[in-house]
């Protein structure tokens, strides 16, 4: 069953949502009746099956497409073949982490292109569409290391703070529509690439499962508590609401406090 909403009848298109963040996004925006276009680089059988599910259980359209969004012509593929975008989540990412003089190049490349570059072409394609529907919101999923810096994450944290300068650039350019641009700023989120690494975080420190979430996971997080996907999905559906329409070109930490250190 989905809730009575004004956005009932909407379509976002979330980048890398087949898991975690995006997900939990999506499973938030489904609830409230918007129609949900998945996407990851995969094209399985199962990735459809979530989308089929996902329409099963709040009775609205969602669909998977596949696009690899390291390329930039199938990122603007994506959402070509999406018809319409009302909603457009950047949420796409990967991770590597290494010293600069040794981070691999390729790696480089594939982070910048896929974190960053790749909402500068969906969001090209899906501006065009917002504006002929008279309504549209843009909400990129940054990071808490798109305000600040971590050592050995040199191509994750330029390409967030890419995503930050872009998202105010955005909001600049439609300050005058019934369009907004924010970027959502999460520290560490508990999605399930995170909780497979705790019984490993223990094993190399010795510690119990609180310990090591608290001491290692989260030493840069002052709540000592994770963030959720379904926070965030709350978060980005406050942001499409009308209560956000004068919030734009701004980011919203969901970080425990680690940005206010």
């Amino acid at each position: 069953m989905t809730d009575t909403s004004p956005l009932a009848g909407k379509t976002a298109v979330i980048t890398g949502s087949n898991s975690g963040i995006g997900l939990g996004v999506a499973h938030s925006f489904a609830r409230a009746g918007l129609n949900v276009v998945l996407n990851s680089y995969t094209d399985r059988d199962e990735d459809h099956a979530l989308a089929e599910k996902l329409s099963g259980d709040y009775g609205v359209k969602v669909r998977y497409i596949g696009a690899d969004l390291s390329k930039g012509e199938e990122a603007r593929r994506l959402i070509e073949d999406a018809g319409t975008c009302d909603i457009l989540v950047n949420n796409a990412g990967i991770q590597h982490v290494a010293g600069i003089d040794e981070f691999p190049a390729d790696k480089w490349d594939a982070i910048i292109a896929i974190n960053m570059t790749s909402a500068f072409h969906t969001t090209a394609v899906a501006l065009p569409m917002m504006r002929k529907a008279g309504w549209g919101r843009v909400i990129n999923i940054a990071s808490a290391h798109g305000l600040t810096a971590s050592p050995y994450k040199s191509a994750y944290v330029t390409a967030k703070h890419g995503v930050v300068g872009m998202t105010k650039v955005v909001a600049l350019e439609t300050a005058q529509e019934p369009i907004t641009a924010n970027a959502i700023c999460p520290g560490y989120v508990l999605t399930p690439l995170v909780d497979s690494q705790i019984p490993d975080t223990m094993k190399k420190y010795g510690m119990d499962r609180e310990t090591a979430i608290k001491e290692v996971l989260l030493d840069r997080q002052p709540s000592k508590e994770f963030a959720t996907t379904d926070q965030l999905g709350g978060t980005a559906l406050f942001l499409c609401s009308d209560h956000a329409a004068q919030i734009t070109g701004t980011t919203i930490s969901v970080d425990g406090g680690w940005t206010a250190l």
